[in-house]
């Protein structure tokens, strides 16, 4: 497997003002995560796990330091072209799904394409396929309010997949989930990797975080583990 950097951070930096105190949330992180990697992002509340996670996600500007994105300096660039890569390279799970509960599932998994210029067909045979692949090929005419818990992780995770990303980006991916069903979650996740995917999870679960091939905590805006 070519195990080549995908994401390079060096010295990121971030402050927040809450009111007039300025508080340094991340303070100089340098991450390197490689294609094909598993890695899971461990901290306690406020240690500045979330901020890192959306700044990877393209979702927040770094204030000082470097972001490589497949060879791009992305922390840089300006708003449209973040969204291009951010539409192209990067695949984002959520805990709580953030599926439009009037859209079926192939509607769902379609939204990532349709900022892309392709017929809709095109956008409704991918979807079929990374539904497909999440084991709901018989589900692509469901409403989310028809789909269990585990189902409805599994549309958001061919969701995240249907645009063929450099990364996935999966933020407490088995939180509201009952074990069993996290642990179906976990599999799934765990056989994209082995498909060569590279993921990134947070993660406040122990038991979960040990499923991954690396394990980075994060205290007080600092890596102090690895």
């Amino acid at each position: 497997m070519n195990r080549e950097p995908v994401i390079e951070l060096t010295g990121i930096r971030k402050t927040y003002l809450l009111g007039t105190v300025a508080v340094e949330v991340l303070r100089g992180i340098d991450l390197t995560v490689n294609r094909g990697d598993f890695l899971a992002i461990m901290g306690p509340s406020g240690s500045g796990k979330s901020t890192l996670m959306n700044l990877i996600g393209l979702l927040d500007r770094p204030d000082e330091g470097s972001y490589l994105l497949e060879g791009h300096e992305v922390g840089t660039q300006d708003d449209d072209r973040r969204s291009y890569y951010r539409n192209h390279l990067i695949g984002f799970i959520f805990q709580n799904f953030n599926l439009l509960p009037r859209a079926t599932a192939l509607r769902n998994v379609m939204l990532p394409l349709l900022y892309r210029p392709m017929p809709d067909e095109e956008r409704r045979d991918a979807a079929t396929r990374a539904l497909e692949s999440v084991g709901l090929g018989r589900k692509l005419r469901s409403l989310p309010t028809q789909l269990s818990g585990g189902e409805r992780q599994r549309v958001a995770i061919a969701r995240a997949l249907v645009g063929s990303p450099t990364v996935i980006l999966a933020d407490e991916p088995t939180g509201n989930l009952d074990q069993g069903t996290g642990g179906e979650i976990m599999g799934l996740l765990t056989d994209i990797v082995h498909r060569g995917e590279t993921v990134i999870m947070v993660t406040h679960d122990p038991t979960i975080a040990e499923q991954a091939d690396r394990i980075t905590r994060v205290i007080d805006g600092s890596i102090v583990d690895e």
